[in-house]
């Protein structure tokens, strides 16, 4: 996607948390903030929306791996034991 084009797909609602669009996974403030921001910004703002939409893409994380069970819960809920 072109770093000026808007990623604005129409489908304009916040998730449960109100924290993502759930059309374009931006917050808020990223798509207020849009028609304001340099080319530098929305290429940035493209990165975290691509990161959004596919956590268990960046090698360095481990955002997407299962939780293993604790002994508190046992249940693998993804939480910090």
């Amino acid at each position: 996607m072109d770093a000026l084009t808007d990623p604005c797909i129409n489908i304009c609602r916040m998730d449960l948390s109100g924290q993502f669009c759930q059309g374009c996974r931006r917050t808020p403030l990223e798509i207020g903030r849009w028609p304001r921001m340099t080319l530098l910004e929305r290429t940035a703002t493209l990165a975290a929306i691509a990161q959004r939409r596919n956590p268990g893409s960046n090698p360095g994380s481990d955002a997407g791996t299962p939780c293993t069970p604790c002994s508190p819960c046992n249940a693998g809920t993804g939480h910090a034991a």
